[in-house]
C-alpha cells in the first residue's frame, strides 16, 4: 500500500493519532532522559524519605529517598528496550517457525506446530518466571523470557497466513518458473503476511510492557535499574501512606499501554481490506 493512502486512512482515525502521540512522547522521554531528569535515579537521600510531590520532588520520593520522577523517566529506557527486543526476537523466531509449518504443513509443520502448542500450554506468566528463575534475573535474560512466551502467537498467525497464501496463482506461477521453495517463501509468501503481523506486532508490544511490570513486580526484574514494574513493586508495601510511589509508574504503563492499542487498531483498519 503506498504511504500516502495508508497515512490518509490512518489520519482519519482520531484515536490512533492519539495513541501515535502517546508512544512518540514516552519514546521521546526516553531517549532524552539524561536531560529530562537531572537527578541520578539510584541516588539516596534518606532525609528525604516517602517525601509527597512537590517543587523539590515532583513525583515525591519513595522509602530510601530516591526521586520518583526520575525513576518513572529513566525506567522508560528499560521498559521500551526489553518491550522492543521481545517484540524483534519473538517476531523473527515465530515468523520463520510459521512459513516453514506453513509451506511443508504435513509432518515438518505438524511437529512444529505441536511444539508450538505446547509452549502455550503454559500460563504466560509461570513460563517466564521459570525461565527466569533457571537462568537468573538478568536484562537479556528477561528479554528471552518474554520473547519465548510470544513466539506462539506468531507462528500461529504467520502459519494461518501462509496456508492461506501459498496455494494462489502467483505463488503456482513462481513455482512453474523453477522459483525454489526459499525463494517464494520469501519472495512471494512473506510480503503478503506482513499486514496482520505488523498489527499483531503492536500487540505483543503492549503485552511485553505488562510482562515486564509483573516479573518486575514479583521480583524478577533487572536488578540494580529502575523499571516501571520494579518502581510499583516497591511501591506496594506503602500503598496507604505513600501511594505516589506506585500511582505515577501504574499510570505510564496505563498510559503506552493505551497507546499502542489505540495505534494498533489503527494499523488494522489501514491494512485490513474490510474496514476500508
Amino acid at each position: 500500500m503506498p504511504f500516502r493512502e495508508a497515512w490518509f486512512i490512518l489520519k482519519e482515525n482520531k484515536l490512533a493519532l492519539v495513541g501515535m502521540t502517546i508512544i512518540l512522547m514516552i519514546i521521546t522521554v526516553a531517549i532524552f532522559a539524561p536531560f529530562i531528569a537531572t537527578m541520578d535515579p539510584m541516588s539516596l537521600h534518606v532525609s528525604d524519605r516517602l517525601l509527597p510531590p512537590g517543587e523539590q520532588y515532583r513525583f515525591g520520593t519513595d522509602d530510601l529517598g530516591r526521586d520518583i520522577f526520575s525513576r518513572v523517566v529513566w525506567g522508560t529506557r528499560v521498559s521500551l528496550t526489553v518491550s522492543f527486543f521481545v517484540v524483534l526476537g519473538a517476531g523473527f523466531a515465530g515468523i520463520i517457525i510459521g512459513l516453514l509449518a506453513g509451506y511443508w504443513e504435513r509432518i515438518f509443520g505438524f511437529i512444529l506446530m505441536r511444539s508450538m502448542d505446547g509452549l502455550m500450554a503454559f500460563p504466560a506468566l509461570l513460563l517466564a518466571l521459570a525461565i527466569m528463575a533457571v537462568r537468573g534475573t538478568t536484562l537479556p535474560n528477561m528479554i528471552l523470557a518474554i520473547a519465548v512466551v510470544y513466539i506462539p502467537t506468531f507462528a500461529r498467525l504467520t502459519r494461518n497466513q501462509v496456508m492461506s497464501i501459498k496455494e494462489r496463482e502467483y505463488v503456482e506461477a513462481a513455482r512453474a518458473g523453477g522459483g525454489g521453495s526459499i525463494y517464494i517463501m520469501l519472495r512471494h509468501i512473506l510480503p503478503n503476511c506482513m499486514a496482520p503481523l505488523i498489527v499483531q506486532a503492536t500487540v505483543v508490544f503492549g503485552y511485553a510492557i505488562l510482562t515486564e511490570a509483573a516479573l518486575s513486580f514479583l521480583g524478577f526484574g533487572v536488578a540494580g535499574q529502575a523499571s516501571w514494574g520494579a518502581i510499583l513493586s516497591e511501591g506496594r508495601r506503602f500503598l496507604y501512606d505513600a501511594p505516589w510511589i506506585s500511582v505515577f509508574p501504574g499510570l505510564a504503563i496505563s498510559f503506552f499501554v493505551l497507546g499502542v492499542n489505540l495505534t494498533g487498531d489503527g494499523l488494522r483498519d489501514v491494512f485490513d481490506p474490510l474496514m476500508k
